[in-house]
């Protein structure tokens, strides 16, 4: 229609966080691996009372974010049990770790000059950024097993894919959708990977799985590791990333970095959440205890295969299905959708979000329940 939009649009289609199917209420949103918790009613008075004492809507908000990253770096030094090396210098900060990949990817591959790696089935956005950005995405698979990387044909990929070359592996530890957390093997590879090639890890579900390779940076100057607000500290609404990374690799990040680019009630409710992680954060517990639950309830179904999970979710496929498992899949999704429970379709499988004890149970009722889907 319009002559001077990319002719590559065309073929993309806008990413749309519930498609399809009728909802009922209640909802339960278990697709998106939020968590099922608010913030504690008396951190949601006092970050009213920040905007309402503090926060100058007609002055743009801090764009050093300084204050977060000095609270940041305690809070990272002292979740991964390190003295204090983690330092300001080695944090940038994001609107969601969505903007921090695309910086990252401003930063290595533009212009034809790189190409990006994933593993499918992986968290989509690393493919749906690089493309909207018109750079080349190299996929290899999973095991069926227990979706370890294919390392020898992406080993085999770093080697032959020249025009343009590979400059950015992006792995997520634990993976999104699978749960599963990087094996030694992988992360032997990552280890032995050649300095020009930026590995970035993926630590958005830290927290549950308390498995970081953040004590590693020192020796490999060349990888960064996402992590996020928007799961075990409650923020999704307020869109808060972060990076953890050389100090020379967070100075590019932040050269292309928009200006302004963290509102300031998403600087207060970060900061917040920071100085109260000990209101927060024990109730990972609480969700772990449910994920467990979950699992064990569903691996009683013959028809379910669930794996094994590090992360605030668990990972489903169908057994010994006899017509397309795609569109069985499809159909469960729409049918649990129009009960009121909202999961997530993708890599061939169920994402199931932990929700609350209520919610859970919910859940378990209608999966055990359904078979005429």
């Amino acid at each position: 229609m319009f002559d001077f939009i990319r002719s590559d649009l065309a073929q993309f289609t806008a990413y749309t966080p519930h498609p399809g199917g009728k909802v009922t209420a209640p909802i339960d949103r278990l697709d998106t691996n939020e968590s099922p918790y608010d913030l504690p009613i008396e951190l949601k008075q006092k970050l009213a009372e920040i905007y309402q004492q503090n926060i100058l809507t007609n002055r743009y908000p801090d764009g050093s974010h300084e204050k977060i990253k000095q609270v940041l770096a305690e809070y990272v030094n002292e979740s991964a049990n390190l003295p204090q090396i983690i330092t300001s210098d080695r944090l940038s900060i994001g609107n969601g770790s969505d903007e921090l990949i695309r910086s990252i990817l401003i930063a290595t591959c533009l212009r034809g000059e790189g190409s990006i790696l994933v593993a499918n089935p992986t968290f989509s956005m690393y493919e749906i950024i690089a493309q909207t950005l018109g750079i080349p995405v190299v996929t290899v698979g999973r095991s069926e097993t227990n979706f370890a990387i294919d390392l020898a044909t992406a080993q085999a990929s770093l080697q032959q894919t020249n025009n343009p070359p590979i400059r950015v592996i992006f792995v997520v530890h634990p993976n999104s959708p699978t749960a599963n957390a990087l094996t030694e093997a992988e992360l032997d590879w990552l280890r032995n990977l050649p300095a020009q090639i930026l590995v970035v890890i993926d630590e958005a579900y830290f927290e549950f799985s308390q498995t970081s390779v953040v004590g590693e940076l020192e020796k490999h100057p060349n990888w960064i590791i996402l992590r996020t607000f928007s799961k075990a500290f409650r923020l999704a609404a307020h869109r808060v990333g972060y990076a953890i990374a050389n100090p020379e690799l967070i100075a590019i990040l932040e050269k292309v970095r928009l200006p302004y680019n963290l509102p300031a009630p998403s600087q207060a409710a970060a900061l917040l959440t920071l100085e109260n992680r000990q209101l927060i954060l024990p109730a990972i517990a609480k969700i772990l205890s449910e994920r467990d639950r979950l699992s064990q309830a569903l691996s009683q179904n013959p028809i379910f295969k669930v794996w094994h999970s590090d992360a605030n979710f668990i990972y489903l496929r169908l057994k010994n299905t006899t017509t397309d498992p795609h569109e069985e899949l499809k159909q469960l999704t729409n049918a649990l959708k129009a009960q009121g429970t909202l999961i997530r379709h993708t890599g061939g499988g169920l994402r199931i979000t932990v929700g609350t004890p209520e919610e859970n149970t919910r859940t378990i009722q209608r999966l055990l329940g359904t078979g005429d889907w």
